[in-house]
């Protein structure tokens, strides 16, 4: 029975369940897209190519490792053991391969060498941006397979056999040359032969280029090291009995045996490392979307059930029962919900798909690691809707179904003073709780703990404001009430809704706050951060010119050209990477020692640069890194370089210009020798030599360019304002959302006022006079919500300024923040109006008489 007639009234009510409808299909939406993520990040396919005819493979230990045992009081242990990746591929002695030759069904062991080689001049136009190009020893072909189509294998140091989709795409044949930077100085080389996978179909995610085997092990730079080995059996053996074999050879070393799917993220490191990214993005994501759309449903149905009263409050004085009210509500939430789910479920696949493909675009995601389309996103969508709309209409419609008949009555008739003491202490809980993220943000110096808490701490006050609406509504009609009632008698009657209906407008505020705060905080928390690190890196460096590559980076033959210039005091080249101490990843850079002090200040506070440039196995660190790991001058650090070799160096130096420079510095040459990419990022040149000069000296060297300091900055500030792009794509959505609900709610808000409309009319008042009265409701509306949500967001960015740059100084731009609010009034204006004028068409006495 409760079923048919929430049926009938679904029916009879399409307006207002629509909008409870449209807020349900957009969390449903974006529930299925960042769970899609999420599973993308955790099951995603990364198939492999070069090794598609190798079977098995062994390669090295790419994670550095942490066990702990705890002894438990009762005298058991509780062991327990982590694994975090590194930044850089991880190689396997050469040697390992004499333990896999002699066993039974291993018909050869490949040793491969996979380095950086990236073509320059007019070949590397050809280059396709989705490609990656890897320099290969030619012996290891044949673990594709790969077989000449053309020339000849590369018999000296300066042949070279390239891919023929390449070739394609250059426009090369035999006997050309083409130039390549490699790890060492560019180098021309003759085409000796053209080569493709036999299987017939081309390498479509990466570009082969392969070199003879003294070459290679040349570019490779990894004497006794290989990157993997294809391990080749003999016909008929059982692949699974091979790696039993293998895996029991290769015990009490670190290797890593893999067949089938799992040989894709040993060619591919980079989409393995995206996979850790995108679980965390779309954890994130998740999170943020869910807490945001539990806030906005909760706030729909509470608008809903609040525009029934009256008719609730009579099925409660025909003796409907409690358990009754709450049994219709939640039927009609679960017929809403259950619809709401399944529609957004199949929206949100495409909006997973065009997600993905611009995190791919982006560079976040490589199209190596290939988007996961299960079932379980959407199932999950759908749970979380229905368990949504359910929980929100019982929690809208708990007073309702509690009150006497009489008292529902009295309440539909004249909005209650108060709101419930429940309702109040749970806003005051909220309000203190984002107070305390607030004050824990303040000391975070983490980006990957504060991100997290930054947004946390937005929703929760978010949340605040709407339990505590009602009494900060009626707050701003005080504050606001002289001023509206001076504009007129469409202003004084826009006070009296605003001071009487103190519910309804705080069920507006609610989400216009929750979009300008999580707006103002999204734009503004990377340039917060990005703003001082380029500050403190202006600051710090010395340089009177900046080398940087268009290629893959300076080779250190060119900071060795600038050094030997007339007029040059120092030129020091500056790699950057990723290191582990313990399993806590850290920013590290390597720097050159010579001359350091000339071009480099990171403002030390212990120890001195000197001592660090003598000494080429210590470290320097910033102050943020020396407080977390108890470090200071003389102190011993174990950490593992980028490849996750261990090594303990001495601390010479602690600095204050840990955003600018990176946690860790360290000697060029022992963090370079540990890197995939060992060309320097950029090479700071002090010094009165002139740009002629300089540019005069780098001309064997294609692709590096001088520039100043100035320019190096706005480079630097624009690949900053690429990322901040990305993580603005990545809360776009959520943000939209959050639009799509101002929208909703201020729509729903002002459809069901058309009988108080109609009265205002057949009391005197013109169409134009009750809009007016609602653009002055909107406005008011808008200023709260523009106060308490640049609260919020100033509040928490002012936090996390603290907490990363160690100064109350968050970046905002005021021509950004204005763009904010004017979006926020006019969605507001627009949401306001098209109702108002719907609900305005037709006879007064029609729509006074339909109610």
């Amino acid at each position: 029975m409760m079923l048919r007639y929430a049926l009938r009234t679904i029916r009879h009510r399409k307006g207002g369940f629509l909008g409870a409808l449209l807020a349900l299909m957009c969390a449903a939406a974006l529930v299925t897209a960042c769970g899609t993520l999420l599973e993308t990040g955790l099951r995603g396919r990364i198939a492999t190519e070069r090794y598609a005819a190798t079977p098995l493979v062994v390669s090295a230990d790419q994670n550095v490792h942490r066990t702990t045992v705890k002894h438990k009081g009762n005298g058991k242990t509780k062991v327990k053991h982590k694994a975090k990746a590194v930044a850089e591929r991880a190689w396997l002695p050469a040697a390992t391969a004499a333990r896999i030759r002699g066993l039974e069904g291993v018909r050869a062991v490949v040793p491969e060498l996979t380095f950086l080689a990236e073509p320059l001049g007019p070949a590397a136009e050809a280059e396709d941006d989705d490609r990656s190009t890897y320099g290969h020893a030619w012996e290891s072909a044949r673990l594709t397979p790969f077989a000449l189509t053309s020339g000849r294998a590369p018999a000296g140091d300066g042949d070279i056999v390239i891919d023929r989709d390449f070739a394609g795409r250059a426009g090369l044949t035999t006997g050309d040359r083409i130039t390549v930077q490699s790890t060492q100085s560019p180098r021309t080389y003759r085409v000796s032969g053209i080569a493709a996978p036999t299987g017939g179909a081309e390498l479509s995610r990466q570009t082969s280029l392969f070199f003879s085997a003294a070459e290679a092990r040349r570019l490779a730079a990894r004497p006794g090291q290989v990157s993997a080995l294809g391990v080749l059996p003999t016909a008929g053996t059982d692949t699974a009995d091979l790696k039993r074999r293998v895996t029991d050879a290769l015990k009490g070393t670190t290797a890593q045996v893999s067949t089938g799917d799992d040989r894709g993220p040993v060619e591919f490191l980079d989409a393995a490392g995206a996979r850790i990214k995108l679980v965390s993005m779309g954890g994130a994501m998740g999170g943020t979307s869910l807490l945001v759309a539990v806030l906005v449903v909760v706030g729909t149905f509470a608008l809903s059930v609040q525009q029934r009263h009256r008719e609730l409050a009579l099925l409660r004085s025909v003796a409907a029962t409690s358990r009754q009210i709450r049994g219709l509500l939640g039927r009609e939430a679960l017929v809403v919900g259950a619809v709401a789910g399944v529609l957004g479920a199949l929206a949100g696949l495409p909006l997973a798909g065009w997600l993905h493909g611009r995190f791919v675009d982006g560079g976040v995601v490589p199209r190596t690691l290939e988007r996961s389309a299960g079932i379980l996103p959407a199932l999950a969508a759908v749970a979380v809707t229905l368990f949504g709309a359910w929980a929100a209409a019982r929690i809208s419609g708990r007073r309702i179904a509690r009150l006497r008949p009489a008292q529902a009555m009295a309440e539909s008739a004249v909005e209650r003073r108060r709101p419930a003491r429940g309702r109040t202490l749970a806003g005051l809980l909220l309000l203190a709780g984002g107070g305390t993220l607030v004050g824990v943000l303040s000391i975070l110096h983490t980006e990957a703990a504060s991100t997290p808490v930054t947004f946390l701490a937005v929703v929760v006050l978010a949340a605040a404001v709407s339990l505590l609406g009602p009494f900060l509504v009626r707050t701003a009609a005080f504050l606001l009430g002289g001023l509206l009632r001076a504009t007129g008698h469409t202003g004084a009657l826009a006070a009296a809704n605003i001071r009487g209906n103190s519910a309804r407008m705080a069920s507006v505020v609610t989400p216009l706050t929750l979009l300008i705060a999580m707006t103002c905080t999204v734009l503004f928390v990377q340039p917060t951060l990005g703003d001082a690190a380029l500050a403190q890196a202006r600051e710090g460096t010395r340089a009177t010119w900046v080398l940087g590559a268009q290629g893959p980076g300076v080779p250190s033959a060119a900071a060795e050209a600038v050094r030997t210039t007339p007029g040059v005091t120092a030129a020091t080249e500056v790699v950057r990477t990723t290191l582990r101490v313990g399993l806590e990843k850290y920013q590290a850079q390597g720097v050159t020692p010579e001359g350091l002090s000339r071009t480099w200040d990171p403002e030390v506070t212990g120890g001195s640069v000197d001592a660090f440039s003598r000494n080429p196995r210590s470290v320097a660190v910033s102050e943020l890194a020396a407080d977390r790991l108890g470090l200071r001058p003389g102190s011993d650090l174990a950490l593992h370089l980028g490849d996750g070799t261990p090594a303990t160096l001495e601390v010479a130096a602690v600095y204050r210009r840990g955003l600018g420079f990176g946690d860790l510095t360290l000697p060029h040459d022992l963090l370079a020798a540990h890197m995939d990419n060992p060309l320097a990022a950029t090479v700071l040149v002090a010094g009165d030599a002139g740009r002629t000069e300089l540019t005069a000296a780098l001309k064997k060297f294609p692709g590096v360019a001088v520039v100043t300091p100035a320019t190096a900055d706005r480079l630097q500030a624009d690949r900053q304002q690429e990322n901040a792009g990305i993580n603005l794509l990545a809360m776009g959505l959520v943000l939209a959302f959050t639009a799509i609900a101002v929208v909703n709610t201020l729509a729903m808000s002002v459809s069901e006022r058309f009988r108080e409309f109609a009265l205002l009319r057949l009391a005197g008042a013109t169409r134009r006079q009750v809009l007016r009265m609602l653009r002055t409701e909107a406005l008011s509306v808008l200023t709260v919500a523009t106060a308490l949500g640049s609260a919020i967001a100033l509040a928490v960015l002012t936090a996390f300024s603290v907490g990363m740059t160690g100064g109350a100084a968050p970046s905002v731009v005021p021509a950004v923040y204005a763009t904010v609010i004017g979006a926020a009034a006019l969605l507001a204006l627009i949401a306001t109006a098209l109702p108002g004028r719907m609900a305005l068409k037709g006879l007064a006495v029609d729509a006074v008489a339909s109610r």
